[in-house]
This record gives C-alpha cells, structure tokens and sequence, in this order.
C-alpha cells in the first residue's frame, strides 16, 4: 500500500506542476500533507516535516547566504569581463549562445556547487536570450544538463556519497568513469548545438549595432542585482538574416530609444553590464577576485561547512565592498527576493522529503523495486544500477539512494559476482537527470533566475536529461567501466 501510494504521490506532485494546476511551494506542501492522512499516519506530520525541515536548514542556510554573496559579486563587477568574453564569442547567434551556456556551466561547475553555477551561468547568459527573444527553457535545460554530469566530480556529492555508503575509495569510482562521463558532457554540448541550430532556424541571426545599458532601465535582468545593476534586455538596433519569413533581412529597432549611436559594429559597443553603475568598486577588483578563489578553495578541501563558509563570504564582501550601513541595507534587499524565493522553495521540499521518507514510502519503493528485479538479470546488476538510477535519483535525493537503495544493488550484484566498484560506478549515470529534479534546492536558484516556470523547466528537460544519462551508462558499457 506504502509503495502505490508512494508512486502516487510522486506522479501526483509532477502532473500538477507540469499543468500548471499548482505552484510547485503549493505542491510541494499540501500534496506530501494530503497523502501523510491517507497513510494513515496525520498525527506524525508535524514530526516528519520538523525532521525534512532540520535535514535540509543546512541546504537553505547556505542557498541564502551564496545569492548574497554572489549577487554582492555581481554587483561589484567580479564577473563583467568573463560575461563580456562570453557574450563577444557568443555575438548574436543563437546557436554560439546555447554551445556556449553549455560551456560555461560546464567550466564553472567545476567548483562543485549547482548553485553557485546556475548563479554564474543564468547572470552571464540571461540578458541575450532576454533581448533575442530566445527560449530561456533551453537555457535553464542545458545549464541543468551540463551540471549533472560535472556534479559527478569527487567534491560535487554523489561520487562520495557512493564510496561512503559502499565503503570504497572515491578515486577508484570516478577516475575509470572519466571516459563515459566525457562522452555525456560531449552529448550535452552537440545537443546544444542541435538546439542552438533550432532557435537559429527559428529567430534567425542577428548581427548587433548597438547593445548600450541604460543607466536607469526599468527590469533587472541580472536578478538580484538591485538597481544599481542594470542591465538592457531592449534597446538593441538590429538586422536579422536568414530567419523564417524575414525575406532576407529586415531591419528591426527595439524600444531603447535615446541611446547614444555609435558606429555598427563596434565591439566596444558590445556591453551587456551597465559600466557606469554605481556598485561598481574597480578598486576592489582582485580583493574579491581573490577572496571567490579562497572561498571556493576552502569549499572543495572542506576546511569549513559549506554554509559556514557563505556566512562569513557574505559579510565578509558586504562589509568590505559597502562598508556604509545604508549600502549594506540596499545591497541585501536588492537581493531579498531572490534569499526569500529559493529558501521557501527549500523548506517546502523539507516537507515532500519529510513525508517520504518519515512514513517509510521510500524505503517500501526502492524494496519493491529491487524485489522485482528478475533473478536472469544479476550477472548485469551494474546495467540494472545504472538504468535504476535515472528515475531513482530524481524521485529522491541523493543520500536516500546512495545510503539507502544502493547498498541493497550491491549486495545483489555480489550474490552474482559483480563488484562495488562497479555498482558505484553505474550510479552515477543518472545525475544528469537528478539535476533538475523538484528535490534539489539548486533548481530552483536555476528556474526563479532564469524567470521560468518549474513545470515549463520539467517538460523540456527530462526527455534530453534522461538521454544524456543513458548516453553515460551506453559509453561505460562499451567502454567496460561499469
């Protein structure tokens, strides 16, 4: 019975977030609380989302205080000439665009937090899918895409999760692994550019005249940046080529007029950050460049816990950069929305989890599913791990399949002779996918950024994540890693 309603309740939550029926907070609270009194088990409900709510505080602690600190960095100027480099390759083609948000959540990812990512990758890319009229879903799918298979690293979660539940050496997991791993990330970016070549087909290109920042625009487009960042999304003189129906080219002015004119061309007229804007701090330049790189080092070596380490980040660069009280205020409430949005989102995931795993859903799911393994299929119980994986670790998170379903694969596949190593190794497939799963806090800085719906986000990204997944799982079998 646990387990239907389990399966229920899960398939419940996504159909109503997908039609748009409810918001996913509203989801993700009443539906958990609905099905907690069809178990049976109504009473216990303020026990199962205090214990999700304690689990996750840690998670929303640090979510909070890494929007201040980077929103602070942002403010400040930190990130103006790698957006600016980006933004020069990307021009205004749209398929340079999406090959290059690949790339760019690739690289950053490299620091191991989906947060600090998305962070990075919607502040650098949001302003030219905003002023091309691109998809921002493709935005947010590849960003997602390229992360879950760089979130394998050894400091990114999963890789350790298994070698600490299977009690194995995480170098051993992941180095083999390498291979598979390229080939997904290979797959994440030739999906981008057949999906660059589709919003090329569809847009056209456009060769900019003039991309200038109004110093007092009406909608910040790099969210959270106050308005003291502005940043265009209009206000581009263009000439569009090849798209459908333009008849060749068409000359197209936006509503930013008033703009002073420069000559066509110009790279030096390629700015998407406001150069004038009053948070700037040049001097400041490599005192925060240097304290990012401090941080992100003491991130990955794990001197401190993470959200111990955004705690003193942020007060640390609001003090410095702002030392005035007044521009402390200003800079934390230019960014309140964005703390309030993803920690509320946070909490009310604590209550699905809380459910789930308090009335014992999950661990009836993964038995039932184990259970039902056929006894023909031990010999290949790292392929069964590795397809298992997929919708396991989206449907949850990964502690609950790394420390709870995980070991019970292994122990099967050891009753047929198949190594932990390879078990493990087979687990990580799915992280693509468990990217942009409604469990992972970091989705939702992804979506609430980005400006998409979570359910808009969902539709287009499972079909491509799940693929991108068993691209990984298919290069380590011919591989022979897993």
């Amino acid at each position: 019975m646990l387990t239907i309603l389990g399966f229920a309740m899960i398939a419940t939550f996504l159909v109503l977030i997908m039609l748009k029926k409810m918001s996913p907070i509203a989801a993700l609270v009443l539906i958990p609380a609905l099905f907690c009194v069809f178990v049976g088990k109504g009473a216990h409900l303020g026990d199962y989302v205090i214990d999700g709510v304690t689990g996750l505080a840690p998670t929303a602690a640090m979510l909070m205080f890494a929007i201040v600190y980077f929103g602070v960095m942002i403010d400040v100027g930190l990130f103006d000439p790698v957006v600016r480099g980006i933004l020069k390759f990307c021009k205004a083609d749209p398929l340079r665009i999406v090959v290059g948000t690949a790339v760019l959540a690739a690289i950053v990812s490299l620091d191991g937090d989906g947060s600090t990512t998305f962070m990075i990758t919607v502040s650098a890319m949001y302003p030219l899918y905003k002023r091309l009229k691109m998809s921002l879903v493709v935005m947010t799918g590849v960003a997602a895409m390229a992360n879950g298979v760089m979130n394998t690293l050894p400091w990114g979660g999963p890789t350790a999760r298994a070698a600490t539940a299977l009690k194995l050496d995480a170098s051993d997991i992941f180095v083999p692994m390498i291979p598979a791993l390229a080939m997904g990330l290979l797959f994440v970016f030739a999906l981008a550019y057949v999906l660059g070549r589709r919003e090329r087909k569809r847009l056209g290109v456009l060769t900019l005249d003039e991309v200038l920042v109004e110093e007092k625009e009406t909608e910040t487009v790099l969210v959270g940046a106050g308005s003291g960042t502005a940043v265009s999304a209009t206000g581009t003189s263009a000439t569009r080529t090849g798209g459908p129906g333009t008849g060749g080219s068409a000359s197209g002015t936006g509503t930013g007029a008033g703009l002073p004119e420069e000559e066509p061309g110009d790279d030096a007229a390629f700015r998407v950050l406001d150069p004038e804007r009053a948070t700037l701090r040049p001097k400041l330049y490599w005192f925060n460049a240097l304290l990012t790189v401090a941080l992100l080092t003491a991130m990955i070596m794990e001197w401190l816990p993470i959200p111990v380490l955004f705690l003193l980040g942020a007060a640390l660069a609001l003090t410095v950069n702002f030392p005035h009280m007044p521009d402390q205020k200003a800079r934390i409430a230019a960014h309140a929305e964005n703390v309030l949005n993803v920690s509320g989102m946070v909490f009310a995931a604590a209550v699905f989890t809380g459910v789930l795993n308090g009335t014992g859903m999950v661990d009836h799911m993964a038995k039932w599913v184990v259970g039902n393994i056929p006894d023909g299929m031990g010999p290949h119980m790292a392929l069964v791990t590795g397809v298992l994986s997929i919708p396991f670790t989206y449907f949850m998170s990964n502690d609950g399949f790394y420390f709870g379903i995980l070991p019970v694969l292994a122990e099967a596949g050891h009753a047929h002779g198949v190594s932990s190593l390879e078990i493990a190794r087979a687990s990580l497939v799915g992280q693509p996918l468990h990217m942009s799963s409604p469990l992972v806090p970091a989705v939702y800085v992804l979506v609430g950024m980005a400006k998409v719906e979570f359910g808009d986000h969902t539709r287009f990204v499972v079909k491509w994540a799940a693929l991108t997944s068993l691209v990984v799982l298919g290069a380590g079998l011919l591989f022979g890693i897993v």
